[in-house]
């Protein structure tokens, strides 16, 4: 018959989810691996599941400890959001990892810039960068992200949202590429080389059709690949054009061999937002966490 749960062994659940491994959650908790299994085999008690089975060398969850880790790992965040909410914190002696789903084309800028910032002040933290998806609410709902960096709002009355910066699109073309020597081509000029699309859902039509249709223009879309960073590094490679974000281009081209250049074409500006789950405003940490990545981007 199922047992009492309380939080000593939600956090060792949560850690046994984290890495599915007794030792290994062991070391994270700072606990022997005796006192490690024994928590074990007292959640297997209380929940009526095994939580972790035997797979190959290691370890893997069950199904049922899969559905539940989230609901878990939500509710030692409200605790300690709760417990710590009066409390100062020290930054320098914080250990905790946050979990941060970003945007392809922010990550390849900011995030170096946040983890600078963080590593300075506060060398315990971790953060975990994952790729965005579409289940951007749920996933803050359940404590699975702290935060997500994107591309637009979310109108959901539980989530919090604060402007990061604004970003715009801008050409590149391989250093060597002819297209190269033009500080600002014309749209005619760049219709004449193929085109490297970047789309998560693999789309090859982008703001950037609707301004060359105005103009009478085509272009041909030779590649369509997931990401800023593979369209980059397509580009390098080749003759042909790609739009990567102005931030990555500035920071990057050089490194990757690339030109960049200003799109002679009313593309939209993009606006790149913070959002968190509202349980963690009052979350010492996380707050820090959110104010110290808004300074390093100002």
């Amino acid at each position: 018959m199922p047992g009492p749960l309380d939080l000593n062994l939600l956090r060792v659940f949560d850690a046994l989810l984290q890495d599915s491994s007794v030792t290994a959650a062991a070391e994270r908790l700072h606990l022997s691996v005796p006192a490690t299994s024994r928590a074990l085999g007292r959640l297997r008690r209380a929940m009526g599941d095994p939580i972790l089975v035997r797979a190959g060398r290691g370890m893997a969850p069950t199904p049922f400890a899969l559905r539940t880790a989230p609901r878990v790992r939500s509710l030692l965040e409200e605790a300690s959001a709760l417990i710590s909410a009066d409390r100062e914190i020290s930054v320098a002696d914080l250990r905790r990892t946050f979990t941060i789903r970003i945007n392809d084309g922010v990550a390849a800028t900011l995030a170096t810039t946040a983890v600078e910032a963080v590593a300075t002040a506060a060398p315990g933290v971790t953060l975990r960068f994952v790729a965005e998806g579409s289940e951007s609410v749920e996933a803050l709902r359940d404590g699975s992200v702290d935060l997500d960096i994107g591309v637009g709002d979310l109108d959901a009355p539980d989530i919090r949202t604060a402007p990061l910066y604004r970003e715009r699109l801008v050409g590149i073309v391989g250093a060597n590429s002819p297209l190269g020597r033009h500080r600002r081509p014309a749209l005619a000029e760049l219709c004449r080389y193929p085109h490297v699309s970047a789309s998560r859902r693999g789309r090859a039509r982008g703001p950037l059709d609707d301004a060359l249709e105005a103009a009478g223009l085509r272009r041909h879309v030779a590649a369509v690949v997931p990401t800023f960073a593979v369209a980059a590094l397509l580009v390098a490679s080749g003759e042909h054009v790609g739009l990567v974000p102005r931030r990555l281009a500035e920071r990057h081209a050089t490194a990757l061999g690339l030109r960049w250049f200003p799109v002679p074409a009313p593309l939209p500006e993009l606006e790149v937002r913070l959002l968190w789950h509202a349980r963690l405003d009052a979350d010492p940490a996380q707050r820090w966490l959110r104010e110290t990545i808004r300074a390093a981007l100002a």
